[in-house]
């Protein structure tokens, strides 16, 4: 098999250092794979000079600059990441606006969340100020030079919100986020994310799964976009209330690290107007570069953490899958007035 890898150098015992799986090659025979070197009347440089790369016409600023101390993860690393999911990851962004995680120095520097636009944003769009009156434009991520391009301005999240440009004000899924308090196993997680898709089940309502990237993972449920932020949020909170008083040994409606020793805070709260939630295939700003991956339900018990896959594994994981796990989401709507009144 002949596959594609980017990475920083050579070492002495003839490896390579920092690879990043970039695809399978199916052009090549293996016999015809050496190592290339340089001709002999080339002439090195008399200086070392970093030189920006670029990638869909997009000039990589300081590509060498590690963003990831824990792991050496370089911005190059994150932009070539970003690049290779682009076909998995648009879908989730299309006709959504964003908000941006940008960190300027690396992950463990200053962090800045930006959900408006400054005065150089290249290929991103820039929507309509009527969307949200009062407020600055907001931003959207709809093709892989603008995706690249937010790499390379040194963006890391994406987050989306649960409504499209169409119709702003009317979501079109609410999520929940499972929140592990401390002292909660990973175990744990599972089982409590199985009980949250029974609850959903019990109400008429189909979920779908993601990990979170993080230490949790995401139950997302598609509705028919038709009542406002305000009634969708209510609704996601009465179940989280409905959960915690039914579980109370599992699960609390209550934030707080106090409230939630030994339990999971299932976030609702991200269901609000202007509240936005990780991107599917979203990087996180934390050690290791974990990534919000969709999963199959199926898939649960064999997962390992929330942030199984990262910028540098989930490429590889991603060649090999044949069918998409959330195939059924992109057409499913579902009405939650029924539910509503079950739950009262």
């Amino acid at each position: 098999m002949v596959v594609e890898v980017a990475f920083g150098d050579w070492t002495p015992d003839r490896r390579i250092r920092h690879a990043v799986f970039r695809g399978i090659r199916t052009d090549k025979p293996a016999s015809a794979i050496v190592r290339e070197r340089p001709k002999a009347h080339v002439a090195a440089p008399a200086t070392k000079r970093e030189v920006p790369a670029t990638t869909h016409q997009v000039k990589i600023s300081n590509p060498e600059r590690v963003i990831d101390p824990s792991t050496g993860m370089r911005k190059i690393d994150l932009v070539h990441y970003y690049e290779s999911i682009a076909q998995w990851m648009l879908p989730h962004l299309k006709n959504r606006p964003v908000s941006l995680v940008r960190a300027p120095t690396g992950i463990t520097g200053q962090l800045f969340f930006q959900k408006h636009p400054e005065s150089k944003m290249p290929a991103m769009k820039e929507l309509d100020p009527a969307l949200w009156p009062e407020h600055a434009a907001l931003l959207a991520v709809d093709s892989v030079e603008a995706l690249v391009s937010a790499a390379q301005m040194n963006v890391v999240e994406f987050h989306t919100w649960n409504s499209k440009i169409a119709r702003i004000n009317q979501p079109d899924r609410f999520v929940l986020d499972l929140d592990p308090g401390e002292g909660v196993t990973w175990p744990m997680l599972q089982e409590a994310a199985e009980l949250t898709r029974v609850m959903l089940s019990e109400l008429g309502l189909e979920s779908w799964l993601k990990t979170s990237g993080g230490k949790g993972l995401h139950v997302v449920v598609p509705i028919t976009p038709k009542l406002g932020f305000d009634e969708v949020k209510a609704f996601s909170q009465a179940v989280v209330k409905h959960m915690a008083r039914v579980i109370p040994s599992k699960f609390v409606a209550v934030m707080g690290s106090k409230n939630r020793v030994g339990k999971i805070f299932i976030d609702y709260l991200r269901n609000g107007h202007g509240q936005t939630t990780a991107c599917a295939f979203s990087a996180r700003s934390r050690p290791g570069m974990g990534v919000s991956m969709p999963v199959a339900w199926d898939q649960l018990r064999e997962l390992k953490g929330g942030a199984q896959w990262t910028i540098a594994t989930a490429r590889e994981y991603l060649s090999f899958q044949k069918e998409d796990p959330w195939s059924g989401y992109w057409k499913k709507r579902q009405a939650i007035t029924r539910a509503i009144k079950l739950l009262a």
